[in-house]
């Protein structure tokens, strides 16, 4: 399969770690020029030149807050700046944080919007003059299973995904005119920072060692097991590409068959 990434010119957010860093790295291995970032800048730096060293691709490392329109912005015109261009935009951003609703208070609400809804929406809108410029694009969102089937205790989660993909679903089919695809890839439970302190909070909520917790956890994919991050950006990377030009408007689960809606 040909994926024709050779030269495209891509920008990942939240990509120090995780899920993110898998993406912008399986990118680089196929030969895309990679611009990446995160909040702090040892971290990204770092993040940045493992890819260099191991991929020999051109990495720019950018730091912002993707809560922050004005960031935002100046991290697409830095990609632009440096590369002569954008085809290729991955809006990823740290889960908000768990509660119910009786536990959380507006201002929480507020944060969790800024930096799960709206930072999708402000990223895509300081991005798509190039995506248009260049004729050919991608957008993609690391979203949640969430999205898909509501988790317990994570109600800023179930509202904020489901809205990405009600955003995605129709920046989908009022962007098809100008060749760009947009797509949702929903991860169940990878084995990244943000899901150990899930399950440190349950180990600690139900008096049990985080390795039963983490087993508890495993017993519930049908897998058996939990994700590594380069099993996301497998999938993150094919949508991206050539070969996934027929898909759009659509949210793939990657879960191990945790989900268990249609």
């Amino acid at each position: 399969m040909k994926l024709d990434l050779k030269d495209k010119i891509a920008l990942v957010t939240a990509a120090s770690k995780g899920l993110g860093y898998a993406t912008a790295l399986g990118l680089s291995r196929e030969g895309a020029k990679v611009a990446m970032c995160a909040r702090t800048e040892n971290d990204i730096e770092d993040a940045a030149k493992r890819i260099r060293d191991e991929t020999g691709g051109e990495v720019l490392a950018l730091t912002a807050d993707v809560t922050l329109s004005k960031d935002l912005q100046r991290i697409v015109s830095a990609t632009v700046q440096h590369f002569g261009g954008l085809h290729i935009l991955i809006s990823n951003s740290g889960g908000p944080p768990p509660g119910t609703f009786e536990t959380l208070d507006e201002a929480k609400w507020q944060v969790a919007l800024d930096s799960t809804l709206l930072s999708t929406a402000r990223l895509v809108q300081a991005a798509l003059p190039h995506l248009k410029s260049a004729g050919w694009g991608r957008i993609l969102v690391i979203t949640s299973t969430s999205a898909k089937q509501p988790i317990p205790n994570l109600i800023l989660s179930n509202t904020l995904r489901a809205g990405i993909v009600g955003l995605c679903k129709t920046m989908s089919q009022e962007f098809a005119q100008y060749k760009i695809t947009v797509n949702n890839v929903a991860p169940g439970s990878f084995d990244t920072d943000r899901l150990k302190h899930l399950y440190q909070r349950n180990a600690e909520a139900a008096g049990i060692t985080l390795e039963e917790a983490k087993r508890q956890m495993e017993m519930k994919i049908p897998l058996g097991r939990l994700g590594d991050p380069e099993e996301l950006a497998n999938a993150m990377v094919f949508l991206a590409s050539e070969a996934a030009s027929y898909i759009t408007g659509q949210t793939i689960v990657v879960d191990g068959g945790q989900t268990l809606g249609l």
